[in-house]
């Protein structure tokens, strides 16, 4: 046991060292240090210090980006930091138009939320520019313009210096790019097979061999679904490991989009199109994979279908581990290894789909009243899971340079599925409202930087109040949740982070010395900004430090730790009581998010459902269910993370949990049940479906779409009308030589689709109805009536 766990430590570390944040951290420390070097040989230490800060602006947004729009994504951060820096510098002799000015640029800097992911950084960058920008000392009386002036000349300079040299590192590395991003998001299908072979067998049983088994390592794994393992428990519900593989499809679809903005850009080459291929050959797999969750429930309540269902479970348990070796090779730039021969496990699967069964005809009435037969079920299974390991063996074929891709696939998802790159006023149209959560962010830090203004000159150290409003900027964050994460980490950092300051100052190492530790410590601050915010901290306080000493040129090194550990206190201290202050709690979020939701599963469904798809000449109809297919997943996605961060507020205003998680996994029961309608579909491509096929598939998109769309109302309200009557199924999912089978499985499948449809929309009735009684109660009651309901 200690073997494994030292050498699973040991895959860990090294995944985490060939981490595209990592080699990003990188490639900022050297730019950093290539720019702070040659102003300080060219000008001198104390203009190398300002250079430094507009580097160090520059960098908050520096991260790994498709080559086209890398420039202007990066260049509102420096355009918008320089004056900043600049009026800062002049009002240091006018304490309350400084305040003021902190006060309004921290308001106009944090709007730049609105645009979500790419505008963050921005935010962060902006106020940055404006806390560093109270580091630099007073000058002598009458010199305060032309200091300022040069010192903003120099910002500009290390800044222009470093964006250049951003741009040109970010081509450079942008093949290493694609390869680290394609096995990051083979290490989070890998953890996501692995957790759906765990819910293979029945719950007594997933222990058994599996518990032992994670993929360490992925990018977002480790932050979002391991954190969820334990949400079903808290609400009641007894299926942990259901929880967890909802959050392992949240996780992936995050990791799919990071993935496409890099991959996807511009696949030209013959090398770029083999990994945009691997791309999408991991839809295919997760296709496949949700899927496999159908009908598992009769499955597991069959003692006879005990010996096949670990055959199955141990089957994917050896794809995922094959995944893991794929990307373990390509991180290591490594050729990989040939797939490895599962013929043993995946023969008693291929036997059970060869045994001979009834053939049936297309012209069955529109109802039945037979039972499934688990065999039925058991084979479908089978079949899917021997799909699943032909999909790996092109995966692998792939990245082996054995197989070609799909370039037509390719060539229509490589602008298609890339976020866009320009710069739109539609997100700043959003703030109009009050309830905007940008807006109130923006409210709410501005408000914690004038209380934490005033309180810092109050403080003996006040020439460094600096310190507290930048505890207070990194610290306050849009939801309580990633407020109170970064809380205890941020303290923790601070100190330990001062006392590796404290050794190197004491040190008293040379100028270049000194450059060399800003440059290690902005890459470790930078690199582990998303995975080890602990890092971060430590990092960020050693560079504040070394730079504030580089700036001020002298001081008492204890002293200013003392000050330091005190500042974080204050500051972290003002960010979590200011958490409270005009909340955008997660629930008053969910009304929409519920609702995207649904829009989504109705688009898909009616992609899915589409009877012209059998029948197109060219890819149009394939595009629309790709692109109906990846808003399903990122909605849900959207709203997974919602509920996960709602954990983290006061109990009186969470959401009704359990109501959230039922409506999750109906969501992808029914993604599930329109997976397999679509692979059905795709395999009578070009022959013209019976006319009973045709109405069947229209008369299901109509009522799937009507349901979900409907007002909520009537659709609580003829929900139990509109369930349809139970369908039976053949002995196997049909294969290509059996197409005359497809009738009784396809009708199957509509039939609980649109009872899932039903029950999604009541879900949302339910949800609704829910958000509405809490909101009108006071907040004892309100927390009873939540805890009532989980």
């Amino acid at each position: 046991m200690a073997h494994f766990s030292s050498d699973r430590s040991w895959r860990t570390f090294k995944r985490g060292l060939l981490n595209h944040y990592v080699l990003n951290g990188l490639e900022v420390a050297l730019g950093l240090f290539l720019v702070t070097t040659l102003v300080q040989l060219i000008w001198g230490t104390q203009h190398a210090a300002a250079a430094s800060v507009g580097v160090i602006v520059s960098i908050i947004v520096d991260n790994p980006a498709p080559r086209r729009g890398k420039f202007w994504r990066m260049l509102p951060a420096p355009v918008l930091g320089a004056p900043l820096f600049f009026l800062v510098q002049l009002m240091h002799q006018h304490l309350v138009l400084l305040g003021m000015l902190a006060v309004l640029s921290t308001f106009l800097g944090f709007l730049w939320m609105a645009w979500g992911k790419r505008g963050a950084p921005i935010a962060i960058a902006v106020v940055l520019a404006m806390v560093l920008g109270m580091s630099v000392p007073k000058p002598p009386e009458g010199q305060l313009l032309a200091a300022a002036a040069e010192s903003t000349l120099f910002f500009s300079i290390g800044a222009g210096m470093f964006l250049v040299y951003a741009v040109i590192a970010n081509t450079l590395l942008n093949f290493r790019y694609r390869v680290q991003f394609i096995a990051d998001t083979v290490l989070s299908l890998a953890a996501l097979m692995l957790e759906q072979a765990r819910m293979v067998l029945p719950e007594a049983a997933r222990h058994v061999g599996l518990d032992g088994e994670t993929v360490d390592g992925e990018a977002y794994g480790d932050n979002l679904a391991d954190r969820n393992f334990g949400k079903f428990s808290r609400t009641g519900l007894p299926q942990q490991h259901m929880g967890q593989l909802m959050a392992r499809h949240a996780a992936f679809a995050d990791q799919l989009q990071a993935a496409r903005d890099i991959v996807l850009e511009s696949p030209r080459t013959p090398r770029r199109q083999r990994l945009a291929g691997m791309l999408l050959q991991m839809l295919e797999i997760r296709d496949h994979l949700l899927a496999c969750e159908l009908d598992l429930e009769h499955l597991r309540k069959a003692p006879e279908q005990a010996p096949m269902l670990l055959a199955q479970q141990a089957t994917l348990r050896a794809l995922a581990m094959e995944l893991v070796h794929l990307a373990d090779s390509l991180l290591l730039g490594r050729k990989p290894r040939p797939m490895s021969n599962l013929d043993a496990l995946l023969r008693p699967m291929q036997m059970a789909s060869q045994t001979p069964v009834q053939r049936l005809e297309e012209s069955l009435p529109d109802h039945f009243d037979a039972d499934v037969s688990p065999q039925a079920l058991s084979r479908e299974l089978s079949e899917r899971i021997v799909r699943i390991h032909e999909e790996v063996s092109r995966l692998v074929g792939l990245g082996r340079d054995e197989v070609e891709p799909d370039l037509a696939v390719v060539r229509a998802s490589w602008q298609m599925f890339v976020s866009p790159t320009a710069w739109s006023w539609t997100p700043f149209k959003g703030l109009m409202s009050w309830d905007a959560p940008p807006l109130r962010h923006a409210i709410r830090a501005a408000l914690a930087i004038a209380v934490g203004y005033v309180v810092v000159q109050m403080l003996p150290w006040n020439a460094h109040a600096y310190w507290v409003l930048l505890t207070i900027v990194v610290v306050l964050r849009g939801s309580l949740a990633q407020t109170l994460e970064r809380r205890t980490i941020r303290v923790l950092g601070t100190l330990l982070g001062c006392v590796a300051a404290l050794a190197i100052l004491s040190a008293h190492l040379s100028p270049l010395g000194l450059i060399l530790c800003l440059t290690l410590a902005q890459g470790v601050a930078h690199g582990f900004a998303l995975r080890r915010y602990l890092f971060t901290a430590m990092g960020a306080t050693v560079l504040g430090l070394v730079q504030a000493h580089m700036l001020h040129a002298g001081g008492s090194t204890t002293f200013h730790m003392f000050e330091r550990v005190v500042d974080t206190l204050i500051g972290t201290g003002i960010a979590w009581a200011f958490a409270y202050v005009l909340p955008s709690w997660e629930r008053s979020q969910l009304p929409a998010l519920v609702q995207r939701v649904l829009k989504a599963q109705a688009a898909h469904a009616s992609t899915s459902l589409a009877v012209d798809q059998l029948q197109a000449v060219d890819n149009a109809p394939e595009l629309a269910w790709r692109l109906a297919r990846r808003e399903a997943y990122d909605s849900l996605s959207a709203l997974i993370q919602a509920v996960d961060r709602s954990l983290k507020e006061p109990r009186a205003v969470q959401p009704p949990l359990q109501a959230l998680e039922l409506f999750q996994a109906h969501c992808y029961q029914l993604l599930g049940q329109m997976s397999s309608v679509k692979i059905m579909l795709m395999m009578r491509r070009g022959q013209t479906p019976s006319p009973f096929a045709v109405q069947q598939l229209k008369d299901t998109a109509a009522s799937i779409d009507a349901c979900l769309l409907q007002a909520p109302q009537i659709a609580a309200s003829d929900a139990d009308a509109q369930r349809p009557a139970k369908m039976p199924a053949p002995e196997r999912v049909p294969g290509p030589e059996d197409r005359d089978q497809l009738i009784p499985w396809l009708m199957r499948r509509l039939a609980t689709a649109r009872i899932l449809a039903s029950q999604l929309q009541q879900d949302a009735v339910q949800i609704r109805q829910l958000l509405a009684r809490e909101e009108t109660l006071p907040p004892v009651q309100a927390e009873a009536a939540q805890a009532q309901s989980t």
